[in-house]
């Protein structure tokens, strides 16, 4: 089974659900992400995006791993849609607004005390003293006083606004980066759609040497990842010594590599999964 990395916590659920199906499918098929790209048409890094939750995939990606699968696309497709209206909204982030503080003002006033206008005494005075007179804003004013709802109703739309931006800015951004792998992992699914090579095993005995007919008895080494008719002959091989290597397609893929070292260990071979020379002489018996 392949290791992947952890999901981020970030993921929405339903996205999740989708990305953990996906993987699943492609163990249980014992696919590589070279397989992916062969039989779907989109690229091996693409599968990478969409298998360790960078990116939502294509429905058409996942029709397309169903199909490989063998998997029933309807649960899919139901989960893909639900995914694609929530993904993203994890990712949001709430954004906060201070409440702006209340100014005062200090103004000085000049308290003119009681005078005595026909006072005849030298001691008469005119009395001088300042005060401070503490004033509020207009703007601020009501929500300090008489109307504090008005203050947390307007502190509370901002923060709503703030929230609705930035989640749709977000949104936006993340349906660009969606569209731009689907535009781009489009064209290889013209190639995909061209037939692929396929093999038919014609096995006969030359020389006292078994043959399938297809790569003119080589004994070229092959390993794990390779592909061509030296595959094919060897997959045709191992079906007529008894060992199921998958499909005659090719491909030295998981189940090739098991056949392969099924039969080394059974010849008493170094059991490594390569057809090297000794490998390809008990082949052809």
């Amino acid at each position: 089974m392949s290791r992947y990395k952890a999901l981020s916590a970030e993921l929405d659920p339903c996205a999740r659900q989708l990305v953990e199906r996906l993987r699943q499918l492609k163990d249980h098929g014992e696919l590589t992400m070279r397989h992916l790209a062969a039989k779907t048409g989109y690229s091996a890094k693409s599968w990478e995006r969409y298998l360790g939750g960078a990116s939502l995939p294509p429905r058409e990606a996942v029709e397309a791993l169903a199909r490989v699968t063998g998997a029933d696309p309807v649960p899919l497709i139901a989960l893909h849609e639900i995914a694609a209206d929530t993904w993203g909204s994890g990712r949001a982030r709430t954004a906060t607004a201070e409440p702006r503080p209340t100014t005062q003002k200090q103004e000085p006033i000049t308290l003119i005390g009681p005078t005595t206008p026909h006072a005849t005494t030298p001691h008469a005075t005119r009395l001088h003293a300042t005060t401070p007179r503490v004033t509020t804003s207009p703007t601020t004013a009501p929500a300090a006083g008489r109307f504090p709802h008005i203050h947390i109703a307007l502190t509370t739309g901002v923060v709503a606004l703030a929230v609705a931006l930035l989640a749709a800015l977000l949104l936006m951004l993340r349906l660009d980066e969606d569209i731009t792998p689907a535009a781009v992992a489009a064209p290889p699914s013209t190639t995909a759609a061209s037939p692929s090579p396929s093999y038919a095993c014609r096995i006969s005995r030359i020389d006292g040497r078994w043959s399938a007919g297809i790569n003119q008895g080589r004994n070229d080494e092959i390993v794990y990842g390779a592909t061509g008719a030296d595959v094919a002959e060897a997959q045709c091989l191992l079906r007529r010594a008894g060992i199921s290597p998958g499909g005659i397609d090719g491909m030295f893929g998981p189940l090739t590599l098991r056949a392969v070292k099924t039969f080394q260990q059974r010849e008493g071979l170094v059991v490594d999964g390569m057809l090297g020379p000794r490998s390809w002489k008990a082949l052809r018996g």
